[in-house]
C-alpha cells in the first residue's frame, strides 16, 4: 500500500516522526485492529486509532449506553442511551474517518463466537471490564498467534500489559501474570473511577497499539501500572510461567519450529 497526495498531507505530522515515517503510516492503513468492549478505554482507543489511520477497526460490544457511562465514555451523548455502544461508536466515526473500514459487532465475546469476531486480526485491544473476559480474550490471541495490548482502570489505579509471543515469548501472556484461579473483584461499577484516569490509560492503549503495528519499541513482557494520585508509573518485567497452561503449548511449537 502506498499513500496519496492527500493522504500524505493528511497524515504529515506523523510521518514526519523518523520512528513512524511512511512506512509506519502504510502499515497502520493496512492493520485490522478489534477492539474488545467498546466502553471508556475502547471508545477512546477506537477514536484514537481511527484518526491515525487504522485501516480496519472491528469494535465488540453488547452493551447499550447508559447516562452514567456519559462522565468517561465520550463518544457517546445522552441521546444515544439505550443503544448499542459498538454500533453507535462505528456510526459516528464512519462520518468523520472515512479512510476506516469500521464494524460493529453488537455481542458480548464467548467462547463460542470468539475466533470468528477475531478473525483476521493484526492485534487485539483487550478493552474489556471482568476478569473471566481478558481470560478468554488471551486464550483466543494465544491460540490464534494474535499479538494483545490489555489495559484496565479502576478507582486511580491502572495497568497495561503487551503480549506477543511472537516477538517476545519469554515475558509470557496475561495468565502467566494472573492465573484464572485469582480472585478479582474490583470493577469501576462498584469501585469509581474517574473520565481522565480511563483517558490516560486509553491513550497509553492506543500509543501502544501503535507502536506495535510500525514495530517501535512495542515494550511487550513488560507491565506498566500507573497510579493517578501520586502521578508514578512503574515497569516491571515479566517472565513466562513455564507452566502456564494458556501459553506453555503455542511457545514450544514456536520453539521447535525455529529448531
Amino acid at each position: 500500500m502506498s499513500l496519496n497526495d492527500e493522504q500524505f498531507i493528511h497524515y504529515s505530522r506523523q510521518i514526519l516522526l523518523p520512528e513512524l515515517g511512511e512506512y509506519g503510516q502504510t502499515a497502520l492503513m493496512s492493520a485490522h485492529v478489534a477492539i474488545v468492549g467498546i466502553g471508556g478505554l475502547g471508545n477512546l482507543c477506537a477514536q484514537y486509532l481511527a484518526a491515525a489511520g487504522v485501516g480496519r477497526l472491528t469494535l465488540i460490544d453488547g452493551d447499550s449506553v447508559e447516562v452514567s457511562n456519559l462522565p468517561r465514555q465520550l463518544i457517546f451523548a445522552a441521546r444515544d442511551s439505550g443503544k448499542n455502544k459498538a454500533k453507535v461508536c462505528a456510526d459516528k466515526l464512519r462520518a468523520v474517518y472515512a479512510d476506516c473500514d469500521l464494524i460493529a459487532a453488537d455481542c458480548f465475546i464467548d467462547n463460542a463466537n470468539a475466533s470468528l469476531l477475531l478473525k483476521d486480526a493484526s492485534l487485539v485491544l483487550d478493552c474489556s471490564d471482568n476478569f473471566e473476559t481478558r481470560q478468554l480474550i488471551n486464550l483466543c490471541c494465544v491460540r490464534d498467534s494474535i499479538p494483545s495490548v490489555i489495559a484496565s482502570a479502576v478507582h486511580f489505579s491502572g495497568q497495561l500489559l503487551t503480549v506477543d509471543l511472537a516477538r517476545y515469548p519469554q515475558g509470557g501472556c496475561y495468565h502467566c501474570l494472573f492465573p484464572c484461579e485469582l480472585k478479582v473483584s474490583q470493577r469501576c461499577s462498584t469501585t469509581g473511577v474517574l473520565g481522565p484516569m480511563v483517558g490516560v490509560m486509553a491513550s497509553m492503549q492506543a500509543l501502544q497499539a501503535i507502536k506495535h503495528i510500525a514495530k517501535i519499541t512495542p515494550n511487550a513482557g513488560e507491565l506498566l501500572r500507573f497510579d493517578g494520585l501520586s502521578m508514578v508509573t512503574r515497569h516491571a518485567t515479566l517472565a513466562r510461567d513455564p507452566s502456564c497452561a494458556v501459553c506453555h503449548t503455542k511457545v514450544k511449537e514456536r520453539t521447535d519450529e525455529s529448531n
